[in-house]
């Protein structure tokens, strides 16, 4: 299978990987990206990546939680400069859209687009047209999530990320100012440290396999593990999983305002003092633009004279 320069630029920038290591990676898995990734990785060359992707698109991230009704919306509308991404015309457009996501709960982009904009006579989609025509940029409302429930969002840098944190309590002790610091205490978290799963149960058994296989290859490489009992290099992959959890995982990730305690014991910590029973369910972060891709860069035709 052949590769392109697009392909190194893109290997590197996922892995953080010299251009001349992923070039040798695509070659040895014959241009398969996902294998070239392992391969650098069971050379020790690239840590384990959370898959975020080229972030390249414009637009804005929102994250709103109305406590009167308990809704919780993440919603992401790009545009195609960051100039429009800050005009008040459009965030005012992207706050109207959150709020029909909460009045409404359209199933999808598409239900949503059908649905009369919130304040509006027209619907979402013939009112992002005359944004279009308003605004001069063609607009796009490309995911949102809503939840039902006691939840905790953030927003960072003006939009250019967005969390909302799922929680199990009671409304009295949602209610709280303890419980709200928590909230954005952990909403920060998921921005900051960029978890992938919940916690180690939420984590897919082919998901545990592939990292077993890649800390084997790993191990198999290292002259100093040659001699080891199977059973000492099996604890050596479970401890080297716990690494693994301890990064991916919200709940067993060291909360960055006390790294003496896990996410999980800060929020065990909070639920004692209000003596309260809080549980984090789920979260989902919006990161503007990510996977989505813009037009190419001078860096590419760097990259083509290496693979010539």
């Amino acid at each position: 299978m052949a590769f392109t320069a697009k392909d190194v630029q893109a290997l590197r920038e996922k892995t953080g990987v010299g251009m001349m290591d992923c070039k040798k990676a695509l070659t040895e898995a014959d241009g398969d990206f996902d294998r070239a990734v392992d391969i650098l990785r069971e050379r020790g060359l690239a840590a384990a990546t959370k898959k975020a992707g080229r972030i390249t698109a414009e637009g804005v991230v929102l994250a709103v939680f109305d406590e009167a009704s308990k809704v919780a919306v993440l919603v992401e509308v790009n545009s195609e400069t960051d100039f429009v991404g800050k005009n008040a015309e459009f965030q005012s457009f992207v706050a109207d859209i959150a709020k029909t996501v909460r009045e409404e709960n359209p199933a999808d982009v598409d239900a949503l687009l059908a649905c009369k904009l919130s304040g509006a006579d027209r619907s979402v989609e013939e009112m992002r047209q005359e944004k279009v025509l308003s605004i001069g940029e063609n607009l796009s409302i490309r995911r949102f999530v809503r939840l039902e429930g006691n939840a905790a969002t953030y927003v960072h840098g003006g939009g250019s990320m967005g969390v909302l944190v799922e929680f199990a309590t009671d409304d009295a002790t949602a209610g709280s100012d303890a419980f709200k610091a928590m909230g954005k205490d952990i909403a920060m978290q998921v921005a900051a440290m960029g978890a992938l799963y919940l916690d180690k149960s939420s984590v897919p058994a082919d998901v545990v396999e592939h990292e077993k296989g890649i800390l084997l290859a790993q191990i198999a490489e290292d002259p100093k593990m040659a001699n080891k009992p199977e059973k000492v290099l099996a604890g050596i992959v479970q401890g080297k999983l716990g690494k693994y959890y301890s990064e991916f995982c919200l709940l067993e990730q060291p909360f960055v305002k006390d790294e003496d305690l896990t996410v999980a014991a800060y929020i065990a910590k909070v639920a004692k003092a209000l003596g309260a029973s809080i549980e984090a369910t789920g979260f989902t972060r919006y990161v503007k633009g990510e996977n989505m891709q813009k037009k190419e860069d001078d860096f590419a035709a760097e990259v083509a004279k290496m693979i010539q």
